[in-house]
């Protein structure tokens, strides 16, 4: 009978308890990571543990070509040289808002990505705020390009926050927390984010889509249907709900889209009956995961973009979430650049929804007649086109 060296039984037993290991850490760790952020009844949009997109979910580690989302994530931290190259810093001469603004006016400041402070009616308005200088857990994650366009030692007081959902580039622990401290603001978000939120033991207000919530009299805010997802980890996706902002007030309503992709473009105009817009905040950015793509199921692209906007009413409205943290494959200026071609494409005024620097507060006018319809047709044709498909 032969015996087995007891190097070779060592190194057998070494080997076995390692892949036990390995097995329970793919069993064990998932479920350590996962997070039950809410509990409710099913509904058309939630199965009882995580929500969904009613209009189809899309797969998100997928890009159009087939080509796998992680893919591009591993060239983005260890290196693709073939991607556009963006700058180091952004130079950005910083504003410093007024206390407050009132008598029908309405005052705009883009602080960077989907951080827009909007001043009406005697009251502040942050979305989505971040100050932190990456976008992602334990300051590993994106970093930030251009800095913010309002120091926050220099932001008035904070009377609302709308927070979309709680991927990191737009739910920022460090910075609600701040505000919180500072401002005692009321928080609005969507179902789930409020635990989320709670971890900074921070206060906040979760409501479903078609929920409302006085601020003050005659102000609400009503969160509305739009088409992304939610994680802070792989292993707890759609634990927690997505959304857009309609804020309701006297002069005309504020439309914040949050992070969203076009879906079944149904949910411009479900925001649009409640009420006119005045201004809207549409994210244009982070579209493209591989060469000349043009729509990604996340995120909307500048044609898509118009579409919300024409949704919408065609108000007044603000490029975000585009030039501050680079989540993408496109130059930093592909988005703006795009958006302003496609908005001549579709003999639209690139004035009535276009890009500003970050830092650079305007003034909305008040309610008028909405222009003109786009041309879809025409905007079809241009972005099956080989033209802006070569913007890199």
């Amino acid at each position: 009978m032969h015996r087995i060296h007891p190097a070779l039984r060592w190194t057998g037993t070494i080997l076995l308890w390692a892949i036990v290991a390995v097995c329970l850490t793919l069993t064990v760790i998932p479920h350590l990571l996962d997070r039950v952020y809410y509990r409710g009844a099913v509904t058309s949009h939630f199965d009882g543990e995580h929500f969904s997109n009613p209009d189809g979910d899309d797969d998100r580690l997928k890009t159009t070509g087939g080509r796998s989302r992680i893919g591009f994530m591993w060239r983005q931290a260890f290196g693709d040289a073939e991607r556009p190259v963006w700058p180091e810093k952004v130079a950005v001469t910083p504003s410093k808002p007024a206390p407050r603004v009132d008598d029908g006016r309405m005052v705009v400041t883009w602080v960077g990505h989907a951080t827009v402070l909007v001043q009406a009616n005697g009251l502040n308005i942050l979305t989505d705020p971040i100050w932190s200088e990456t976008a992602g857990p334990f300051g590993v994650g994106p970093r930030r390009v251009t800095d913010p366009g309002v120091r926050f030692e220099d932001l008035p007081r904070i009377d609302l926050v709308l927070v979309s959902h709680n991927h990191y580039d737009h739910l920022d622990l460090a910075t609600l927390k701040r505000l919180w401290d500072r401002d005692r603001p009321l928080i609005v978000t969507s179902l789930g984010n409020d635990s989320v939120i709670g971890q900074a033991g921070v206060p906040a207000t979760a409501l479903d889509w078609g929920g409302r919530i006085a601020v003050r009299s005659g102000i609400e805010v009503a969160v509305t249907r739009n088409h992304h997802w939610g994680s802070r980890w792989f292993s707890d996706r759609n634990r927690a709900l997505w959304s857009s902002f309609v804020v309701r007030m006297p002069g005309g309503n504020f439309f914040f889209a949050g992070d969203t992709g076009l879906g079944d473009g149904k949910w411009p105009a479900e925001a649009a009956a409640l009420g006119s817009i005045r201004f809207a905040a549409i994210p244009i950015g982070a579209f493209r995961f591989e060469e000349g793509q043009m729509r990604n199921g996340s995120h909307i692209s500048p044609p898509d973009a118009i579409r919300v906007w024409d949704g919408l009413g065609r108000p007044r409205s603000l490029a975000i979430h585009w030039g501050t943290f680079r989540l993408s494959r496109e130059a930093r200026e592909t988005p703006p650049d795009m958006l302003h071609g496609m908005m001549d494409c579709a003999g639209s005024d690139p004035a009535r929804f276009g890009a500003s620097g970050i830092g650079e507060a305007f003034e909305v006018a008040p309610l008028s007649a909405a222009p003109p319809p786009p041309d879809l047709a025409a905007l079809d044709a241009c972005e099956k086109g080989g033209a802006f498909r070569a913007l890199r």
